[in-house]
């Protein structure tokens, strides 16, 4: 008896411990099942891939001195020359200013989007406009895809559209979702079908040289952003409208379906044309300059 009772607490705090883990254990497991039951079984839950780390095409060597990479020596020198843009009286230049803003202050974010005809000019010089953009050593490190013909328009539409379901039913997470009902957006997006071009935004990770031999982009994706900014005001320069599209999860499959090479990642999709005759967008205002400059 002396023995049971010396060896009775023992027992009790072991069977404790064994019990404790089992029911740590199976809170664990229904825990988990209760995610899966959210978010459907592991094998249907897709997760975010980042595109700029998933597609290979990312996988470029940290070291660019190797025999596939230009010597910077190689490169053309580049004589500088006069520059002496015009210089306008203080009067012009407070009423180009205040015109510039009245114009770039209409510019929304459309998403009905009319099949009215663009002329192709038009568009070819929005994208040449957008080409004038600075560059990290003048690498101009862009591409842009314009797309126009309606089975192609339609292939990005599926790309697009079935990551998007995903993304909005499974990646984003409730207070993203809701965030965005104010808009009244979904991953239903017609107007990739309906609006007479499409143009698609590549930076090229590096260059390629006609020798084969790879170049160096100096801040690529900053550089190819500026880019876009100023595509964005020459759209609106022209009357057109555009919603800046930055399709999560669609790179690598838009990038094979368009061709590109590898070198090149997808950055920014943007559906152009004329807005449709019933056309809305969201009633909101824009910050005041003293919410967005700091004078010093």
């Amino acid at each position: 008896m002396a023995l049971l009772s010396v060896v009775t607490p023992g027992l009790v705090a072991v069977l404790c411990l064994i019990i404790g883990f089992m029911l740590v254990k199976s809170h664990g497991k229904a825990k988990t099942s209760e995610t899966q039951t959210k978010r459907g079984t592991q094998k249907d839950f897709r997760p975010w891939v980042d595109q700029d780390l998933q597609d290979d095409s990312e996988k470029t060597p940290k070291d660019h001195e190797g025999d596939d990479w230009v010597d910077s020596n190689e490169e053309e020198d580049h004589p500088h020359v006069p520059y002496s843009p015009l210089r306008y009286p203080v009067e012009t230049m407070l009423e180009r200013s205040q015109h510039f803003f009245t114009l770039m202050n209409q510019r929304r974010s459309v998403r009905f989007i009319s099949p009215e005809p663009v002329p192709r000019e038009v568009i070819d010089n929005v994208i040449r406009s957008a080409g004038t953009a600075p560059s990290g050593a003048h690498t101009e490190p862009w591409t842009f895809v314009l797309v126009s013909d309606p089975e192609m328009k339609h292939q990005i539409r599926l790309i697009v559209e079935e990551e998007e379901e995903v993304n909005y039913r499974q990646r984003m997470g409730d207070k993203w979702v809701h965030d965005l009902v104010k808009l009244r957006t979904n991953w239903i997006k017609e107007y990739l079908d309906v609006a007479p071009y499409l143009i698609l935004i590549f930076k090229q990770t590096y260059g390629i040289l006609p020798n084969g031999k790879k170049k160096t982009h100096y801040y690529n994706e900053i550089s190819v952003s500026i880019s876009c900014g100023i595509l964005l005001a020459a759209l609106q320069n022209v009357g057109l409208v555009t919603v800046t599209s930055t399709p999560l999860n669609c790179g690598p499959q838009l990038r094979l379906l368009l061709k590109r090479p590898a070198n090149e990642k997808l950055l920014m999709l943007l559906p152009v044309g004329y807005p449709a005759s019933d056309a809305t967008v969201p009633d909101f205002n824009r910050k005041p300059l003293d919410e967005i400059m700091t004078y010093i």
